[in-house]
């Protein structure tokens, strides 16, 4: 039946370190077959080489970015004073945490990459199901990002050439310049993705810095337009903090979970390179929290600071930084916005999903090929609409996302942690008739918990501005909790489903399908 204990794995597929560490025996032939290529199969213990500081430097570089900017700014929008902001942030990150660290658990131990970790609870095959879900919210955020850095091209080319660009006439809403700068920054993104790995990496090296002084520069930029630091703490909540603000503040934290939901599901994309355990949970508790707090401490303060100077929270950065009258300083902020949304939109919303879609068909799917799909559907998902109000970006796109992705997150835990005690056959996960076969490839109980958790996470949810109204109206009292709802009823049922109906019995250390018969099996 399924694993719901720590099962012997024969020792001639894998070896065990005595720090617990697992990979593929030294000298035995890799896997191969339909099910793998090289950037899915495990990393070697000798590459596992990243340290607590790479995984609190790798956070930084994530969290120093515009859609974060937003993320804060787009709550004192919606009616929150800083406080309330700062507060709804620090505590969603503290939760986001605890699902990142189990789920990233997989990484340092096995060196597998998500969408292979996602095999051994929905199966060989099924995996594709969350992987593809993962990679479509991907999309998602990379056209948001695209969107972004294609304002600041625009705002930035307004500035230099006049009103016959920034007032140009009007297509769909807006400027046809303004389509023009996302086309621009849209090209510029395929082509670095077109040079490889290398360059992403250097973009990451000294954007976040960058980033953070730029942050800093918009602070004393508004408190100096506000007459200090007072006005930018005084403004008040719009809510109090009476019923109206916790009527808010429950959908609030489910959208800010649902800002780093993704990651907390690819993160083994990222902690298979970790050199221990300790090095990326030290990592990762030390990066996440502290770093989105102070980036969200200096968003609100600077959009409270908007709101006592011109009347009205300036929630995108973007727009703010273009009512400066200096060049020089307008030039600094939205360059400081085009690198990091460069940078940081390829390396988190590129590479997972390049790794998801190849997982589809590893031998036809390259990274590359991937990724160039991820950048079309970024732009086929109309991420224009989905940043058009904080409401939209908040409630609708993060909440849906959440509660969509904490399902997911509720059956790898599931299965990784309370049934087979963080035990896996490596091999197995890459071959036909394994322990993670399940029926031809799928797990059906994984399937089932997927969708029951899903549609109760997010069909009474508000789809608004996508579509008006709400898919199941009965189902609209759970809207509000939807990452919350969906990883615990996925969690509840996987396990339950599991012990009723358990899995045909499969033998440890059964000899694996010969490739040329997996390639039949296709």
């Amino acid at each position: 039946m399924t694993d719901t204990a720590p099962t012997a794995i024969p020792p001639a597929s894998q070896v065990t370190l005595p720090d617990g560490r697992v990979e593929l025996t030294p000298g035995a032939p890799a896997p191969s077959g339909p099910y793998a290529n090289a950037d899915l199969l495990p990393v070697p213990v000798a590459k596992r080489t990243w340290t607590t500081y790479n995984f609190s430097a790798l956070w930084v570089g994530m969290a120093h970015n515009t859609a974060s900017w937003t993320l804060a700014s787009g709550l004192i929008a919606v009616g929150m004073d800083w406080k309330q902001a700062v507060l709804t942030i620090a505590l969603a990150n503290l939760i986001v945490l605890v699902p990142m660290l189990l789920t990233g658990h997989a990484g340092p131990k096995y060196g597998i990459p998500f969408p292979v970790f996602a095999r051994a609870s929905f199966g060989v095959r099924g995996a594709n199901l969350p992987a593809v879900v993962r990679a479509l919210v991907a999309c998602g955020w990379f056209g948001i990002q695209t969107w972004i850095g294609g304002e600041a091209i625009y705002f930035l080319a307004g500035k230099l050439i006049g009103d016959s660009w920034a007032n140009a006439s009007q297509i769909g809403g807006y400027a046809w310049t303004m389509w023009l700068s996302f086309a621009l920054f849209w090209v510029l993104q395929v082509a670095i993705i077109h040079r490889g790995m290398d360059t992403i990496r250097r973009f990451e090296n000294w954007a976040a810095p960058f980033v953070l002084v730029g942050a800093f520069v918009m602070l004393i930029w508004m408190s100096d337009k506000a007459g200090g630091l007072g006005p930018l703490f005084d403004q008040p909540s719009q809510l109090g903090w009476g019923a109206d603000f916790w009527k808010l503040f429950a959908p609030s934290l489910m959208g800010m979970i649902g800002f780093w939901s993704t990651l907390s599901l690819n993160i083994p994309d990222f902690t298979r390179y970790g050199r221990s355990q300790k090095a990326q949970t030290w990592g990762q508790a030390l990066g996440l929290p502290t770093t989105m707090t102070l980036f969200a401490f200096l968003s609100v303060l600077v959009t409270s600071g908007s709101q006592a100077v011109y009347g009205k929270p300036v929630w995108d950065p973007v727009q703010l930084a273009a009512k400066t009258d200096n060049v020089v300083g307008l030039l600094y902020a939205l360059v400081t916005v085009l690198v990091a949304t460069l940078s940081v939109n390829i390396a988190a919303n590129l590479v997972s999903p390049a790794f998801d879609f190849s997982n589809i068909a590893p031998r036809r799917i390259s990274f590359r090929t991937g990724a160039l799909a991820t950048c079309v559907l970024g732009v086929l998902i109309f991420p224009w609409k989905l940043y058009s109000d904080p409401q939209g970006y908040i409630f609708t796109w993060l909440g849906l996302v959440g509660g969509l992705l904490g399902t997911v997150a509720g059956i790898l835990i599931a299965d990784y942690w309370i049934l087979r005690r963080g035990s896996l056959d490596l091999a197995d996960l890459y071959r036909t008739g394994g322990r993670y076969w399940y029926d031809g490839g799928w797990n059906w109980r994984a399937v089932v918990a997927f969708v029951v958790g899903g549609v109760l996470a997010v069909g009474g949810a508000d789809f608004h501005p996508l579509i008006d109204g709400r898919p199941i109206p009965a189902l609209s009292s759970l809207a509000d909790y939807g990452w919350a709802v969906g990883l615990g009823t996925s969690l509840v049922l996987y396990v339950a489903l599991t012990l009723l109906v358990p899995d045909s019995p499969s033998t440890p250390g059964e000899p694996s399908v010969p490739d040329e018969q997996q390639e039949q099996a296709v």
